[in-house]
């Protein structure tokens, strides 16, 4: 593809946002990159199949597009888009494990991406031990002589804790296994893992690197070599976004910047609201001196994310009645789309965790998930003034 250079070490992300991967001069003239809905292309001699221009193999002009744009904002050499976020974690350790294998994994997790660790890796002949996000010694003692990957999530869903990502991915690194990092909560607005060594970086593209709740995608980044097994191992199980769906998807990242630090600022002044406030009895939010982890998120990040998770005081009664008494945000499960979201991840994301495992991990039946989108902080700290007041 005929495509500027930027140097993505240099360049502001908000332009590299707006202008990466955007072929000079433009097809047609147009400054919107063509969508190729097109599955049949004619075939160059000496082309391998994996070559073909095909969308179940990737190598559609929209899809070529769409993953050099995902590289440049993430720093990375590679990517590829997959039909879900599930897609993107799957696939990568079905590239990266085999019958046998080993895998750490460090934290809590999205509830889809537990479930899957917890009953199907078994049936995959894979083995996994969950480990304490900081306790190096748990990390040594797990290992073995098939562990091959350690998987991890930047910001934790929905506690939003930030485990050691330096040292996870130095530990890796040091044992030649491969780091994976979910960093769908983060986005690379306030993170890029691979700038600390991480080896492959996974998205739901669902929320917020898309942010207008209309479709559903996944991504993957890391070197050329990685993804190249990850997209053969797609093409084989068939996961390929629709070329429609990354059309959405690259036009929704050229506001990525702007969207995420709006929702960076309102999701921390409401987080400050409500830890003052006599209804709520915790706030976990990365941005606050209160959360245990604020020291290292301020080390690491710019900004804290845009979703977090509280209770309030009274139980689930109590969080019933807040969900119903809220105007503005959406009860809905998601995140990060520019319209505010909020539910309880214990009948949603994580329903599929048995309750003794969600206590277990701190996801108490009265937990509420907020995830901020763009409106003006102001309207979203009233809102929730007039429910916890009601």
């Amino acid at each position: 593809m005929n495509a500027p250079s930027h140097d993505t070490a240099t360049t502001a992300f908000e332009t590299l946002a707006v202008h990466a991967a955007e072929p000079r001069p433009a097809h047609g003239g147009s400054v919107v990159h063509p969508l190729y809905q097109g599955t049949v292309f004619e075939s160059v001699p000496g082309e391998s199949y994996d070559e073909l221009k095909y969308i179940r193999l990737n190598t559609n002009p929209s899809q070529q597009h769409l993953h050099e744009k995902l590289a440049a904002l993430e720093g990375a050499e590679a990517a590829v888009a997959t039909a879900s976020g599930m897609a993107a974690i799957t696939t990568t350790l079905l590239a990266t494990l085999a019958a046998g294998d080993h895998v750490i994994a460090a934290g809590s997790f999205y509830g889809g991406t537990h479930h899957f660790l917890t009953e199907q890796a078994p049936r995959l002949g894979w083995n996994v031990d969950f480990v304490g996000p900081d306790d190096h010694d748990a990390w040594a003692e797990a290992m073995r002589p098939r562990t091959k990957a350690f998987l991890v999530e930047t910001i934790s869903n929905p506690l939003a804790r930030v485990a050691d990502l330096a040292g996870i991915a130095a530990f890796s690194r040091e044992h030649g296994i491969t780091s994976i990092i979910d960093n769908t909560f983060a986005t690379p607005v306030v993170f890029r893992p691979h700038t600390i060594g991480f080896d492959l970086v996974c998205h739901s593209a669902t929320k917020a690197l898309n942010g207008h709740s209309d479709l559903v995608a996944g991504v993957v980044t890391g070197t050329e070599e990685a993804i190249g097994r990850i997209r053969h191992v797609l093409n084989l199980y068939g996961g390929s976004l629709d070329p429609h769906a990354g059309f959405l998807l690259a036009r929704g990242l050229k506001t990525l910047a702007l969207r995420v630090r709006q929702q960076n600022t309102g999701s921390l002044a409401l987080a400050r609201f409500l830890e003052g406030h006599k209804g709520i009895a915790q706030v976990n939010h990365p941005g606050l001196e209160s959360h245990p982890d604020h020291a290292r998120a301020t080390e690491l990040f710019d900004g804290y994310g845009s979703v977090f998770s509280f209770r309030p005081t009274g139980g689930v009664e109590a969080a019933e009645s807040l969900l119903k008494g809220l105007r503005l945000p959406y009860v809905a499960p998601s995140l990060g789309g520019v319209e505010s979201l909020v539910t309880r991840p214990a009948v949603t994301s994580h329903a599929g965790m048995s309750a003794e495992e969600r206590e277990a991990e701190g996801i108490h039946d009265d937990l509420i998930r907020f995830s901020t989108g763009i409106e003006a902080p102001d309207d979203l700290i009233a809102d929730f003034a007039q429910a916890l007041g009601a």
